[in-house]
């Protein structure tokens, strides 16, 4: 460790951190430049950028973990990068290397490593690559140019004092994302419209609001912003299925956890909002916090209790401790999941 952050890291909240360096890209004419580190954290660009107006932008979040060894590790970047390109295409960006965008994310960590939390604290360093439409453009079209960055900030463990089951209402006001539309891809336009949404069930006393499909309202989709997983009364992993949600590199890993570390029958498929019942556990999942365990669901003023509202169900909870466990290198990882920060 190069120097010391002075960062209360167990008491650390997920927020922004303002670090030592950043990577910046630019595309223009047509190809990306090599690309550098840079301390200044503000961007500048035109006033006419498509960013700004037409919402030509998308995002990714993933994080760096310290090991017991006092090494550092990415979680599967090249899926965060193929997803990442997933979204730039949808929205007629150019793509960014998966090497490019790996080597991006390596260079920040490493530029900033005294910053990557030590291994018990719970925390970690966030990286939040993103790619955005600038240069001077008034109509409604692709812009002329793109910034490609990736900034980190460290963050504090998401659950202070343990795992705890939240409650959450279905939504049957909002909609998250229309068919054929941009649900797939992280782009921000997704999470602007949600803003309501949360803060309306947050002042009903939720976390936050279940999305139901736009077409049929009859079938669970997103939990907010993150994945819904179940776990049945005969331990099948179910998750949705549907082109309207955003694949979590998460929730992928979580069902190759639930298969091939705890041997549960997985599943991608319809999950009706009035079929509840065949639950004993239920769970949101994400980057930010591997596993939000969900305690309940109210749907048509009716709250739907599954394992409990204060205990975390015993599947969730070695789910939680396996996907953890590699993320911190205790457990031992498939092959290609772990990048190495030398």
């Amino acid at each position: 460790m190069q120097k010391d952050a002075n960062i209360d890291w167990k008491n650390l909240g997920f927020g922004y951190t303002k670090t030592d360096f950043r990577y910046i890209s630019i595309w223009k004419d047509g190809k990306w430049d090599d690309g550098k580190l840079s301390e200044d954290n503000m961007l500048t660009m035109s006033e006419s950028s498509t960013a700004l107006h037409y919402g030509q932008q998308c995002f990714e979040g993933l994080k760096a973990y310290r090991r017991k060894d006092g090494t550092i590790q990415l979680f599967r970047p090249d899926e965060n990068a193929k997803r990442f390109n997933r979204s730039a295409s949808r929205l007629l960006m150019p793509e960014v290397p998966v090497e490019k965008f790996i080597d991006a994310c390596k260079q920040v960590v490493k530029a900033n490593e005294h910053f990557v939390p030590p291994y018990g604290t719970g925390a970690t360093l966030y990286l939040r690559p993103f790619l955005i439409g600038v240069g001077h453009n008034l109509g409604v079209k692709p812009a002329p140019e793109y910034i490609f960055c990736v900034f980190c900030s460290p963050v504090g463990a998401y659950f202070k004092g343990g795992m705890t089951p939240v409650n959450f209402m279905i939504t049957e006001e909002y909609d998250r994302a229309a068919p054929h539309g941009t649900g797939d891809v992280k782009v921000g336009g997704n999470y602007a419209a949600s803003l309501l949404a949360h803060e309306d069930a947050v002042k009903k006393g939720f976390a936050d609001c279940i999305y139901l499909d736009a077409k049929t309202q009859t079938k669970i989709e997103e939990v907010g912003a993150a994945n819904f997983f179940g776990i049945t009364q005969n331990n099948e992993f179910i998750t949705p299925n549907s082109p309207s949600i955003l694949p979590s590199i998460t929730r992928y890993s979580l069902m190759h956890v639930a298969k091939e570390y705890l041997g549960l029958e997985v599943k991608e498929r319809d999950v009706y909002v009035d079929k509840l019942d065949e639950f004993k556990e239920a769970g949101a999942c994400g980057t930010a916090a591997v596993i939000t365990p969900i305690g309940g669901i109210e749907y048509k003023g009716k709250l739907h209790v599954f394992h409990s509202e204060t205990e975390v169900g015993p599947v969730t909870k070695k789910l939680y401790d396996t996907l953890y466990g590699i993320q911190f290198g205790d457990v031992d990882a498939p092959e290609g999941w772990i990048y190495e920060v030398k």
